[in-house]
């Protein structure tokens, strides 16, 4: 079950929603006016890699300056 973002047509209001299907998409309304008009925005991924025996966030990892460096 993932929380989408989304973003209101009438309000401009952001907000997120945990969405149960993906029919469950096209019935989101906007908390904050209650209208249907809503899109979803693209967001950010994030992920855990292991390095070095640690967990740390994608983007961080890959932006650590490397060991000879």
């Amino acid at each position: 079950m993932p929380i989408f973002e989304f973003s209101c047509t009438q309000c401009t209001e952001s907000f997120e929603e945990l969405v149960r299907s993906a029919d469950a998409i096209n019935q989101v309304k906007c908390p904050t006016c209650r209208s249907p008009r809503v899109e979803r925005k693209i967001s950010l991924v994030a992920s855990k890699v292991k390095r070095g025996g640690a967990f740390a966030s994608a983007p961080t990892a890959s932006c650590a300056p490397s060991a000879g460096g």
